[in-house]
């Protein structure tokens, strides 16, 4: 119910806001500061994905827990596609997201309010003895060639 509440409400606050700035200003520079805005939203979406994009491989390659930085790339994914919207609601909620601090604040909220179950990595990681580091387990089949084969071609590549 919550979120038909909120697509009822975003335009209607939008529409609102373009009949309040569009007197204020006039029809053309309300026009403008949309356009701007959506130009410059894309500039710094660019800009802080490629930190954000940055900060997840550097979690990966150091193994650390990759979900802070993967939710502040969600959270300027989502910001990117706010500036993006035409109105001045959206492109405030947009350049929120941008701020680190804010982001910040919004995961540590959401990040409460979920509760993780379990956490699994890998295929089968209950049936793997961590003790025994030493065994690998796998299936082959044994494949035998005649010796007396000549060798040609080995299929893979045209001559």
């Amino acid at each position: 119910m919550w979120l038909f509440a909120l697509f009822v409400a975003v335009p209607l606050i939008e529409i609102a806001l373009f009949i309040q700035v569009g007197g204020w200003i006039g029809l053309w520079p309300t026009l403008a500061i949309v356009v701007v805005t959506a130009f410059l939203g894309t500039f710094l979406v660019r800009q802080q994905g490629a930190l954000a994009m940055s900060q997840v491989r550097n979690s990966f390659s150091q193994l650390n827990d990759p979900t802070e930085p993967l939710a502040h790339g969600a959270m300027i994914l989502f910001s990117g596609a706010l500036l993006l919207t035409p109105g001045f609601f959206t492109d405030a909620v947009g350049f929120s997201l941008l701020i680190p601090g804010v982001r910040t604040a919004v995961y540590k909220y959401l990040r409460a309010r979920v509760n993780v179950a379990s956490f699994q990595m890998g295929a089968h990681p209950q049936q793997r003895d961590p003790q025994d580091a030493s065994t690998i387990e796998t299936e082959y089949h044994e494949v035998t060639t005649d010796p007396n084969t000549p060798k040609g071609s080995s299929g893979w590549t045209k001559h």
